[in-house]
């Protein structure tokens, strides 16, 4: 079996992965389809000075499935409503490399191994919780994990102007 990158609508990743699922129990295609995968990344925003614990998708409207790729799987796949198509060159599904696997399947090894408790990295979009740029938008540039201070690239008054904040004073969106 090999990993093959399916596109879906927006916010349509988890409903497609439970048809799937659902839809090859029993059928001749449970043993064409492994695992399906919506990589996802837990972080934690502040509420009312608590924290609250979030799955972020990090790859908005794709899923990985790994299967053998038949006609019967393609077809059964594509025929799904929220399915667009298989990731490739001229819409032609094409495998992931073994490396682009073992990234993705390691991609919460980068948080274990993190100096922080903070699941922030750079080009990260985020929104500034507190301080006198508070609801401002903007992202990451810089982490400085020893001072625990975050460079965030905003917009003020038309100029993009970086601004130091704590990392406990941002949140992700």
């Amino acid at each position: 079996m090999k990993w093959y990158v399916v596109h879906t609508y927006a916010s349509h990743e988890f409903k497609i992965k439970e048809i799937i699922e659902r839809g090859v129990k029993g059928t001749n295609l449970e043993d064409e389809i492994g695992r399906i995968l919506v990589p996802t990344q837990e972080t934690f925003v502040i509420r009312d000075g608590k924290k609250v614990v979030r799955q972020r998708k990090i790859f908005n409207s794709y899923i990985l499935i790994e299967i053998e790729l038949t006609p019967e799987v393609r077809k059964y796949i594509l025929d799904i409503p929220g399915v667009t198509n298989f990731l490739g060159p001229d819409k032609s599904p094409q495998a992931l490399s073994e490396l682009e696997v073992d990234k993705l399947l390691g991609i919460n090894d980068r948080d274990k191994n993190s100096v922080t408790n903070y699941n922030f990295i750079p080009g990260d979009t985020v929104k500034i919780t507190a301080g006198p740029f508070t609801d401002f938008e903007g992202s990451i540039e810089h982490i400085d994990a020893e001072a625990k201070k975050i460079t965030v690239k905003v917009t003020v008054f038309g100029r993009i102007t970086p601004i130091e904040v704590n990392l406990d004073q941002i949140e992700i969106i």
